[in-house]
């Protein structure tokens, strides 16, 4: 594990979540600023979707890990949005699923202020959200957060006891949840782009997005390590965390959504045929 890459008089300058979640920004902005192209839409109004996808997702994860966290934040309520603390710049502590449901509502009303349809931007957008999720939870991993459960699986990773991970359990084989997440991100992008072969309308790319990673994120969180707070319901004996139903609600609310364009563009397409 590599948290701090760059530490300076006792200060972490930089932090190997933050260097991934910056380069995954970068390279996403560029891959979608490409497939705009061919999509003949302004690259423009892709940078600008960008950044407000960004910011939302920051300040959407960061209330959503702050919700569930307040007695870390007791002491100096100033310690939410202060970056300047606990010895490192920047501000730790974020929750991703918040992050994505607010970067979906606020891309919605960007698109309701500027009049115009969403769809053909947000299909443009998806693969780069998946190559996010590539490289930050690379970040993850090196960072110690995110972890999984104990495991006696020969796929186990004991985390130095400097990180989130092996200070909740030292000298424990963990589940390392991150690179599954990380492998299943660049694995998803690719799903979706071999899916554009059999688009039909604006928006499946985006509901197909929002499907399978709602899928995943439902699934690997039975492996992921929770703290009580976060616990939603207990069914059986099994748990299940608050983004599981954040992931449950995505998901059903995708495939509805998913019928319901491709059942209206088979409509629209059987009425221009008779027009014609």
């Amino acid at each position: 594990m590599y948290p701090e890459p760059l530490r300076f008089l006792g200060i972490t300058f930089i932090r190997s979540y933050g260097l991934l979640l910056a380069l995954s920004f970068l390279l996403g902005v560029a891959l979608a600023i490409k497939r705009s192209k061919k999509a003949n839409l302004d690259p423009n109004l892709i940078i600008d979707l960008s950044f407000v996808v960004l910011v939302a997702a920051i300040v959407g994860s960061r209330f959503f890990y702050v919700i569930y966290h307040l007695d870390e934040f007791s002491s100096n309520l100033l310690d939410i949005i202060n970056p300047f603390h606990s010895g490192y710049v920047g501000i730790a502590g974020l929750s991703m699923m918040g992050g994505v449901v607010l970067a979906i509502a606020s891309a919605f009303v960007f698109f309701y202020i500027k009049h115009k349809s969403p769809w053909p931007a947000f299909d443009v957008m998806m693969p780069a959200f998946m190559l996010g999720v590539g490289f930050t939870r690379i970040g993850c991993f090196l960072n110690g957060c995110c972890f999984g459960l104990p495991t006696h699986c020969s796929c186990g990773m004991v985390f130095p006891t400097d990180s989130q991970a092996g200070y909740i359990f030292p000298d424990t084989p963990l589940i390392p949840t991150q690179l599954f997440e990380s492998l299943a991100g660049f694995v998803m992008l690719g799903i979706i782009i071999w899916s554009e072969r059999y688009k039909k309308f604006d928006g499946h790319s985006f509901w197909v997005t929002v499907a399978l990673y709602a899928a995943w994120r439902f699934i690997i969180d039975f492996f992921r390590y929770y703290e009580n707070s976060m616990i939603f319901t207990t069914i059986g004996g099994q748990h299940f965390s608050r983004n599981q139903f954040l992931s449950g609600l995505l998901f059903v609310g995708s495939i509805i959504a998913y019928v319901i364009m491709y059942a209206r563009s088979r409509k629209s397409s059987g009425s221009a045929a008779a027009r014609a």
